[in-house]
This record gives C-alpha cells, structure tokens and sequence, in this order.
C-alpha cells in the first residue's frame, strides 16, 4: 500500500491507496455488508446505510455515517475517529483509498500497519480465501511505516536556558520488556537520577539529562517519550540523531 500522513486542522490525517483485483462492485460489499466486515475489519460493524444513520462496532461508542454514495463512497466517525473509504474502478480491478483522521499522530504507525493488514485480509476473502490467513510480521510491518510516514523524527527546540529534545514513540514490545532494557539502551549513560519502574527513568547526559517515559500504547505495545535537556548548543544535533536511533532500538525484541 502506499501511504501518506499529513496535519489538516490540528488532526493527523493518513491516507492508503491499494490496488485490487476485484471488481469495484465487490469491494463495495465488503465495505458495507455486516458479515463480510466481520471477516477482515477490526471490529464486528453494522452500518445504517444512510448520511447520519447509526454505525455499531463490537467495541467503542457507535459512529455515525457522514457520507454515502452508492457502490464508491461510505465515511463515518468512529469514536473520535473519522474513516472515509472510496472505491474507484481501475481497468479490470479497483483502487481502494482510505482516509483516516485521527488525534494520536504518534500512533499512525500502528493504524497504518493495523489498516496494512486489514486490507491484505480484505483481498484475500474477495479471492475466495480466509482472511485470517494474512502473513504479515507485524513488527517489522509497524517499523516500516514509522520510518515511511516520518514520525521518528523528534521536536528540537531552543530557549535561553539550553535545548530541548523530544520524541513520543509507540513501540511495539510491552512496557516490562523495554524498562528492562532501558539502562543498557546506550553505552555511556551517566548516573540515575529518578528510577520509577517501570515508568520513567532519568539520567546524567553529558551536561544535561535524559528521561524516558513509558505508558500506555496503542495495542502494539508501550508508547516511550523520550526527552533530552542540554545547556550547550553544540550537544544539540548529536542528541537530535541519537534519540530516534535509541528509540528503535528499544522497540526491537
């Protein structure tokens, strides 16, 4: 799938195209019919096929359809969520495109990899197979698109008393397993100063310090922020590349 990943309004906006060997009228049935939803989507879901008709999911509030357009177009809110599916058709196949609209920019890897899957589901029941046959390495898979939709990259910032450098990262291995791994993350580490386990712990950095903050992820595993202080501007840089490396890093097994 090919993917981008924008911010339109203050929300975090990620589109995926496909491209199906399935006619558009086919992909259409999977979209809105209860039964085959609950073979590939995440969620048991049964939508009221109407604009503001009531949207129920196995789990969560109901959502409400926002737009539909018979055979191409079917949107609807999801909690916060918004979901916008459009099938066009595509020679003798069809172009599936989401957009998903969301709060929690650090988690679009996680929806991306999560959506990834659900569609290669999707395709392999319009072949005439299960979708619960879909073969993916789901870390690996979260991985790439951490990298492809850039948000490894950290917030550097600068103010009189020294630099700030900031990265909130899902990960894809449960919180026990990363704070056990947390003081050997990178040779070097100075003393600790805080040691909250397992949810954040702090240390000497050269001349400033570094403090890693673990919580609740997405599904995947834990969510880490990591944030580095310094005084001199010239540790800035250094920090700023070493942050996103020492992030995946934790999130490898």
């Amino acid at each position: 799938m090919s993917q981008t990943l924008e911010t339109r309004d203050g929300r975090s906006v990620l589109r995926m195209r496909r491209r199906l060997a399935h006619p558009p009228e086919k992909v259409w049935k999977a979209l809105i019919e209860p039964e085959r939803l609950a073979e590939w989507f995440p969620s048991t879901m049964d939508p009221e096929l109407r604009v503001g008709g009531r949207v129920e999911f196995g789990f969560g509030t109901p959502g409400t359809v926002t737009e539909l357009e018979e055979g191409r177009v079917i949107a609807y809110t999801w909690d916060t969520d918004h979901l916008h599916w459009e099938v066009r058709p595509d020679g003798d196949g069809s172009l599936l495109l989401l957009t998903h609209t969301f709060d929690d920019r650090p988690g679009a890897a996680s929806f991306a990899a999560g959506w990834h899957t659900c569609v290669e589901g999707m395709d392999l029941l319009l072949s005439g197979g299960s979708a619960g046959d879909v073969d993916v390495d789901d870390r690996a898979l979260h991985e790439q698109y951490v990298r492809e939709l850039g948000i490894d990259v950290p917030d550097v910032r600068q103010a009189p008393d020294g630099w700030h450098v900031r990265l909130e990262r899902q990960l894809t291995r449960p919180g026990a397993e990363v704070w056990a791994d947390l003081r050997t993350a990178w040779p070097g580490a100075g003393a600790v100063l805080v040691a909250d386990e397992p949810k954040a712990l702090e240390q000497e950095a050269g001349g400033g310090r570094v403090r890693w903050e673990l919580g609740e992820g997405t599904g995947h595993g834990a969510r880490l922020t990591v944030t580095w202080t310094g005084p001199d501007p010239a540790d800035r840089d250094t920090a700023a590349d070493r942050v996103p490396a020492l992030a995946a890093r934790l999130s490898r097994p």
